[in-house]
């Protein structure tokens, strides 16, 4: 039965509409439950924000990262380590790295009698050749204040005259890259006297005037380290500034950059004094190139003053150009900047200077794309090693080079090494004074294997053995064992001259008088001598002889006979003069070289009574091996004459 009421029906759009508004109520309801539960949840959260993230270390592929515990870790097994550890009194490292430094180490003994701990803020060490680095930053002081040009004759800066070489002169930046041309100067280059001083004002310019060499090669082409050459530079300096050099040094570089315990004074003042590790102190007269006493802090110093250019050290951009710039000996090998050695290592530029003094040695380094710097100063008989081990062991470990395929040997070894086989003489080596004499026998001999390997005697390795190299590069030739390269300079299919990257900023290798030329060289030298003492040896029997000849009358042949066995006894006398000499080149010797000199001299003038006798002998009548040997005498005087006016043995300056 239906309800009498029926249902009434609603219509679609007013269905929908309530729908829509229950969605709404029910979102609102859920909204308030959703509020009241999150409030005391969110209570409990505290926000955080993340820690900063320090910025990731990059690491060469196979290195280490340099921090001071890795670095003083490794330092002490280095050391420990060191075959010649028995030999090194003491030592200092310092290492610098982005403003700041890393490790600063002393050990072993400052004073050895005293057993006094080296100590790296006070201990100062004698720095030898790495004393150019400074005596190079003041010249650049002065070019970028416009009072030096690099460029200019230094004749326009002295207060005396170099003399040109083939019209050519000396220029500030060939004295700094080491390619002035200046013979070898040894004389008085260490002062041995007990009161031996540079200290007075006046000393750099009397001894530059005094010690002024022969300019032997021309300017700006063969490398061979002068310490004339940069305390020349020195000197200009003085001049330029009006203040003496040490002085000049102290104001302009040690005190701006509170270095307490660096000085170019010798003897150090009392002050001082008591800090120099070693047992003596070696005073040197090229006091820019080698006079220099400092700590290992102070040299960190010089160091971070360099890297970073903000403390007034250098201008914006000149301590950049000093290093950056190249003179390049050898292609192919490390370069010389102004002042400062390149010493690249794993593909890595790396610039300093190293020195090695008697019982003293050091090594300045910096990596400038690193931003890092290295100092290690030592004192003791066998400390180059250690030297060279420590930075060699530092970039191999901090800054190793990436993976490389080895180079091949080149198919034109053989060819090319037989162009360097034989002997060669050091561009170090004396060219104009009587020492020139020591080259004419020279040691340094490179040989060449089957295979095309260079084997080079005169540049053993570390344990004195000769080392081997292959050319990898047209006359570059490599020595895997170090990563060394050798290489030579060849123009027109000769050799002008070769060297080593270790040597190759400040020395080069000329081609000597060839083996067989040498051995030929001494054949007649030693024939020589024989001959005069065979005439010395046979003088008192062929004397008697003559008397009874001659009744007990002296004759005219007689008198020149004897002449020629005096001249005979002055040439051998004056040939031991020159041999115990020759090892001795110091200022001590001048009256000793002056009377050797004497004898060379009367035995040469005496040279024509040996041409009288022959001539003599030949015209009267007498044995036919009288006549022989009057002449055989005569070209022994002769040759004789010729050896001690090509060997420089009478030369009036005693230059040397």
């Amino acid at each position: 039965m239906a309800p009498f009421f029926p249902t009434p029906m609603r219509s679609a759009p007013l269905r929908r509409k309530g729908e829509t508004v229950l969605k709404q109520a029910l979102s609102v309801v859920l909204a308030g439950v959703a509020a009241c539960v999150a409030v005391p949840v969110l209570a409990q959260i505290q926000i955080r924000p993340l820690p900063e993230q320090k910025a990731a270390v990059a690491v060469p592929l196979g290195g280490h990262v340099l921090a001071k515990a890795d670095l003083d870790t490794w330092l002490d097994e280095l050391i420990a380590s060191d075959p010649g550890r028995a030999h090194t009194d003491g030592g200092v490292i310092v290492v610098v790295r982005h403003g700041e430094v890393i490790s600063a180490r002393g050990f072993g003994l400052a004073d050895p009698s005293r057993k006094t701990p080296v100590d790296p803020a006070i201990t100062m060490f004698r720095a030898g050749t790495t004393s150019t680095a400074f005596t190079a930053t003041a010249v650049m002081q002065l070019v970028s204040d416009g009072r030096l040009d690099l460029d200019a004759d230094i004749n326009g800066y002295l207060d005396f005259s170099i003399p040109a070489f083939d019209g050519k002169p000396v220029t500030l930046r060939q004295l700094l890259t080491q390619t002035s041309g200046f013979d070898a100067v040894s004389k008085d280059v260490v002062r041995t006297a007990a009161d031996a001083s540079t200290n007075d004002p006046a000393w750099l310019g009397q001894w530059v005037k005094a010690s002024l060499p022969e300019r032997v090669y021309p300017p700006g082409e063969v490398a061979a380290q002068s310490d004339y050459g940069v305390a020349l530079a020195g000197y200009i300096v003085e001049r330029v500034s009006g203040q003496a050099f040490a002085a000049y040094m102290d104001t302009h570089i040690f005190r701006p950059l509170g270095m307490q315990h660096a000085s170019f004074l010798q003897p150090l003042p009392p002050a001082l004094a008591p800090h120099v590790a070693g047992t003596s102190f070696e005073v040197r007269s090229a006091v820019p190139a080698s006079g220099l006493s400092i700590s290992g802090e102070d040299m960190g110093r010089f160091v971070l003053a360099h890297m970073d250019g903000s403390q007034g050290l250098l201008r914006p951009g000149t301590a950049q150009a000093m290093r950056e710039f190249a003179s390049v000996s050898v292609p192919g090998l490390s370069p010389m900047a102004l002042g400062l050695q390149r010493m690249d290592r794993n593909g890595q530029v790396i610039v300093g200077q190293r020195s090695d003094m008697a019982g003293a040695q050091s090594e300045l380094a910096w990596f400038p794309a690193e931003d890092t710097g290295l100092f290690i100063a030592v004192s003791g008989r066998a400390s180059c090693c250690l030297r060279q081990r420590l930075l060699d062991g530092f970039a191999d470990r901090y800054f190793p080079p990436l993976p490389q395929q080895k180079a091949p040997t080149l198919g034109t070894a053989v060819p090319h090494g037989r162009l360097l086989e034989g002997f060669w003489v050091s561009s170090r080596q004396p060219r104009a004074s009587w020492l020139a004499a020591r080259s004419q026998y020279p040691a340094n001999r490179i040989d060449l294997a089957a295979d095309g390997t260079l084997i080079t005697p005169m540049f053993p390795d570390a344990a004195g053995k000769p080392r081997h190299w292959r050319e990898v590069r047209p006359f570059v030739w490599l020595d895997d064992a170090t990563g060394s390269h050798l290489a030579a300079s060849v123009v027109d299919g000769k050799v002008r001259w070769l060297s080593i990257d270790e040597l190759a900023p400040g020395e080069v290798f000329l081609p000597a008088t060839s083996g067989a030329k040498s051995v030929a060289m001494l054949i007649a030298l030693g024939a020589i001598m024989a001959s005069f003492l065979v005439a010395l040896v046979f003088w008192p029997i062929t004397a008697a002889r003559r008397r009874r000849q001659a009744d007990g009358g002296v004759t005219v042949a007689s008198r020149w006979y004897t002449a020629t066995r005096v001249v005979a006894l002055l040439f051998l006398l004056a040939a031991a003069g020159w041999a115990l000499l020759m090892w001795q080149p110091t200022g001590h010797a001048d009256g000793w070289i002056r009377a050797v000199q004497v004898l060379t001299l009367l035995a040469v003038i005496g040279s024509l009574a040996a041409a009288l006798h022959a001539w003599q002998a030949w015209r009267m009548p007498g044995q036919f091996t009288g006549k022989v040997g009057s002449v055989l005498l005569l070209l022994a005087c002769v040759a004789a004459s010729c050896f001690a006016v090509g060997w420089h043995l009478l030369a009036w300056r005693l230059n040397y």
